[in-house]
């Protein structure tokens, strides 16, 4: 099962992730199949690959708890829902 998880980059202490799409047994640094994203914690910053990220959920991929409420508060599944309703 692919999954879209976080993927930790950065120094000690100054971490932010990039939003990937994974095999779901494969280690969380892992190569990923798709980096579809970014997140800083720190600042607030997030950067995503709508289409993508679209194209990976109507493909079945499913993202962890954190990935979810980055992706609801960026409107993401709205995308999601109007690409399945056309």
């Amino acid at each position: 099962m692919i999954k879209l998880r976080l993927k930790r980059i950065g120094k000690k202490r100054e971490a932010s992730y990039r939003i990937i799409a994974i095999n779901n047994l494969a280690r969380r640094d892992g190569r990923p199949l798709e980096e579809l994203g970014f997140y800083n914690p720190r600042t607030k910053e997030v950067k995503l690959d709508v289409e993508g990220i679209v194209k990976r959920l109507q493909q079945g991929a499913q993202p962890t708890d954190t990935v979810r409420r980055i992706l609801e508060k960026n409107n993401v599944f709205e995308q999601v829902r109007a690409a399945t309703a056309s």
